[in-house]
């Protein structure tokens, strides 16, 4: 899947104009941010009933709130685990999965 279909800006478009704003060394890495996915123009939906899924909890829980009128998945909470994987078409894991746990800062 192309993870970039629905960005307002493509990535040429966002290099241009970085390059045109600051120098970029060999190396550079740019970032489009989260991409809400949208669904024949409307709202995304879940990847379990055919949608590409949403770009962040705030905006699951906004489409959760016009549809029924409040929302119904919690944001995260300590404890909680976070993992992040691109797969390609074949299902292969494109840079390997990211796994996080949310906890409190201890000094």
């Amino acid at each position: 899947a192309n993870a970039g279909v629905d960005m307002t800006f493509d990535f040429p478009a966002l290099i241009a104009h970085a390059a045109k704003t600051r120098p970029l060394a060999a190396g550079t890495i740019i970032g489009s941010g989260t991409v809400s996915n949208k669904l024949n123009g409307g709202p995304g939906k879940p990847v379990s009933v055919g949608g590409a899924g949403y770009s962040c909890i705030a905006e699951l829980r906004m489409i959760e709130t016009i549809e029924s009128g409040e929302p119904k998945t919690p944001f995260l909470r300590f404890g909680d685990t976070v993992r992040i994987e691109m797969k390609d078409r074949t299902g292969h894991s494109i840079f390997g999965a990211i796994e996080q746990k949310v906890e409190k800062y201890g000094r």
